[in-house]
């Protein structure tokens, strides 16, 4: 069994891209980020922190604008269409969730499809559909540059992806399709949801339940993606049981230690290609 260590990879994804910022800023160019962060969620505020330190250390120059949990829509709307009309700004994300009272899904229209890196804009989504060039959500796009780094082969192979959320899920599905992987989508209420996932070469677990996957529902030998992030008995578990599958398993991520390394590292990686697209 191979252990896909994330951290290794989004290293060395880092190193390349401070090479490109570094080579931005010494043609007048320095890559921005801007980050909105509304309200006091503890997951949030540390997710923003380990973006800032990633910026820091590639050369990127972020900022955060933080707004109270108590903030109008208007307030949000204003802040991203300023930043949207910030030339200085390469990069707009508006991190999730938002507070309740807040429309998510129109925040997120309103964001400049060029400064869009965490590639939630509709705009982008369809780009990707039609295989179009396009800022493809991080997770995903961590996902495929790890599958690249261990050279797993994905031409003819059935992949299973479990999970089918715009964030991580689709755009997966859409990846893996784009590299000639056979995709199949499941969710929650697949029928026959382990025969399924039985059959997979590459199965990608994004359903957001601890411990989801088991070890009767993975082929031997199979390559195993665990997205999730949960926290149980104050422990960050993923959504595969990881104990019983690494047993049956070929290459398997850990949690933490694999795909959300990757998530950051491909944040810069957009915000820097952004930035070059500006400063063409």
């Amino acid at each position: 069994m191979t252990l896909m260590d994330g951290r290794a990879v989004a290293n060395a994804v880092k190193e390349e891209a401070a090479l490109r910022a570094k080579a931005l800023i010494e043609r007048g160019v320095t890559p921005h980020l801007a980050v909105v962060l509304v309200g006091e969620d503890p997951a949030s505020q540390v997710y923003v922190r380990n973006k800032e330190t990633g910026c820091r250390k590639t050369g990127i120059r972020s900022t955060v604008v933080r707004l109270a949990q108590d903030c109008t829509q208007q307030d949000v709307e204003e802040t991203v269409a300023r930043l949207n009309a910030d030339a200085s700004v390469h990069g707009i994300l508006v991190q999730l969730p938002l507070p309740r009272h807040l429309d998510e899904a129109r925040v997120l229209r309103l964001i400049d499809p060029d400064k869009d890196v965490d590639g939630f804009h509709a705009m982008n989504a369809g780009r990707l559909m039609i295989g179009q060039p396009g800022f493809v959500p991080c997770t995903p796009l961590g996902v495929m540059k790890l599958l690249e780094a261990y050279e797993i082969d994905l031409t003819g192979k059935h992949a299973v992806v479990i999970g089918r959320s715009n964030i991580v899920g689709k755009p997966m599905a859409m990846l893996l399709l784009a590299a000639n992987a056979t995709v199949t989508v499941c969710h929650s209420r697949t029928q026959g949801l382990a025969e399924i996932a039985r059959q997979a070469d590459i199965l990608v677990a994004a359903v957001g339940r601890p411990r989801f996957v088991t070890a009767d529902m993975v082929k031997p030998g199979a390559t195993v993606i665990d997205v999730g992030i949960n926290r149980v008995d104050g422990r960050l578990v993923g959504d595969v049981d990881f104990d019983a599958v690494s047993q049956a398993a070929g290459c398997i991520t850990p949690v933490p230690g694999g795909v959300g390394q990757m998530t950051i590292a491909m944040l810069l990686c957009n915000t820097i290609d952004a930035a070059a697209r500006h400063g063409r």
